[in-house]
């Protein structure tokens, strides 16, 4: 059971609800933060207070006046008037991410919600009971309006829900759960549900969380390589490392040296030449740039997650309600940029090394392609394009999305992030970069069979049985593409991972 305070949600803890399905409580002190913040908007309403988004109507009407009579209509019209997304749903994770830190946010008591609707949200996220949200349609500003807005459809007996693998009405789903939908929204409350970035930091989150776990296995790939290619190891002498100065650097340095230790395979300066490619003695610079890119962002979002993001915004102390600006994605748009270009720097090198494995010209060592019979098979040959392809691809999706902006609701919300078309680009970029990582694992065990898979590193040589469980070594042609699947699953399930992985995951 994870309790909620609104303060204290960490990457680590996000996971553990949203993947692992852990169940989450609140704090007694969040409770009560939740029911004063409640309490001013509902004084508010009594006194004929005019307060955005409780009495007015929404972005360029909000100079409307709305009467008393129509409050519950306002909410109820909003939720339904914005859920207007387009494209595939998100994943179940995803969504369930966007409960939870949507609660979170709630919780620290500045959206003036009734406790009763928080418990509503997360009798949800308990029951895991998924709302279908659709990912495209936020501009990340005035928060992720439209895929919140779908969120919350469910509490209002509208849209559409995941149970146990069913897509159901949410009404259906409801009724199977053992869940009864809202009565009603009240005043303030459809407003304080949709206005927070929490589909982007979800997005985002996830999408950093399973980066990390790509940079291990790219190390993996990489060390894997260094064997096949006979790679001088004086490369990871930390003196060099400590010269430059960076963590990263040196933590990837520190593990690459781990992960060929004991080899026979490797060499050293001057034993066969005096200097390797970069895309081999430059690993720990570049995948240690990675780590540090992602050490920051990582900081961005549990800062995130843990943010008031509504507008107004309810303060208990003078029990006064300011509109401003919180729910703008801009803090999370560039980092999510940053994790675009970071990723997509793993797939290039990555690709490079995998060049130099199936290419004769370049390594001296292996048939063309990894060939068995040269010339009547084309081995690995186009297994090299399609890792080309997929970091051509992550190239132009690494653009940032964070520099475009268009106006919004009558030119009243007249400069947008896009925050959540950066995170979205993130995570296909990570999926392109998982592809390309499995390929070179792929082709540096078929260069090992020719020549080294016995005197690696032990942990290595483990990695090695690994993939020959799903892969075998090709000795005609075949269709690669079933191959190339089962390894990228391979990637993306545990059996690869171990502590040095936790060295790497959450080193700040």
């Amino acid at each position: 059971m994870i309790e909620l305070d609104g303060n204290s949600l960490t990457l680590e803890t996000f996971v553990d609800v949203v993947r692992k399905k852990h169940r989450v409580t609140l704090s007694d002190e969040a409770k009560k933060r939740v029911m004063d913040s409640r309490n001013i908007v509902e004084k508010a309403i009594e006194r004929k207070d005019v307060v955005y988004g409780v009495n007015t109507g929404f972005g360029k009407l909000s100079d409307v006046r709305i009467d008393d009579a129509d409050l519950h209509t306002l909410q109820k019209n909003l939720i339904m008037s914005h859920a207007c997304g387009t494209g595939e749903p998100f994943g179940l994770d995803v969504v369930r991410g966007m409960i939870l830190l949507r609660i979170n946010a709630l919780v620290k008591g500045y959206s003036g919600i009734r406790l009763k609707t928080v418990d509503k949200l997360l009798e949800m996220l308990n029951e895991d009971v998924v709302p279908v949200v659709y990912s495209q349609g936020s501009l990340g500003a005035s928060g992720d309006l439209v895929p919140l807005a779908h969120m919350v459809l469910p509490l209002i007996g509208e849209g559409e829900v995941w149970l146990e693998g069913e897509r159901l009405s949410s009404r259906e789903g409801f009724e199977k759960a053992g869940i009864a939908p809202l009565d009603s929204l009240e005043a303030k409350e459809g407003l304080a549900l949709i206005n927070g970035t929490q589909a982007m930091v979800s997005v985002g989150a996830l999408t950093l969380h399973d980066a990390y776990k790509t940079l291990w296995h790219a190390s993996l790939a990489s060390a894997m390589s260094f064997e096949a290619l006979r790679g001088i190891t004086d490369v990871f002498d930390e003196r060099i490392h400590e010269a430059r100065g960076h963590s990263g650097q040196r933590i990837i340095a520190s593990l690459m040296g781990r992960l060929l230790k004991g080899s026979k395979n490797t060499t050293f300066q001057g034993e066969e030449r005096i200097q390797d490619a970069y895309s081999l003695r430059c690993v720990p610079q570049v995948h240690g740039a990675s780590l540090e890119a992602f050490s920051h962002i990582k900081e961005k979002v549990e800062t995130e997650m843990n943010a008031a993001t509504d507008n107004p915004l309810i303060f208990s102390e003078d029990s006064r309600a300011i509109s401003a600006g919180n729910f703008h994605g801009q803090v999370m748009a560039l980092p999510f940029d940053y994790l675009s270009i970071a990723i997509s720097e793993l797939a290039s090198i990555s690709e490079r090394r995998l060049e130099r494995l199936v290419n004769y010209d370049l390594n001296k060592r292996f048939p063309p392609f990894l060939a068995n019979e040269r010339g009547r098979n084309s081995g690995f040959m186009i297994v090299q394009y399609v890792a080309a392809s997929l970091v051509s691809e992550n190239k132009s999706l690494a653009h940032p999305a964070s520099v475009d902006s268009i106006p919004s609701s009558a030119n009243q919300e007249d400069h947008v992030s896009m925050g959540t078309i950066a995170a979205r680009k993130a995570s296909t970029i990570l999926t392109h970069t998982r592809k390309v990582v499995a390929y070179e694992m792929m082709c540096a065990a078929q260069a090992l069979d020719f020549s080294g898979k016995e005197t690696m590193n032990s942990h290595l040589k483990e990695v090695f049985k690994q993939i020959r469980k799903e892969v075998p070594f090709i000795k005609e042609d075949t269709v690669m593409q079933p191959y190339m699947a089962k390894m990228e699953k391979l990637l993306m399930g545990e059996r690869l991972d171990d502590n040095d992985m936790e060295v790497l995951l959450w080193t700040k």
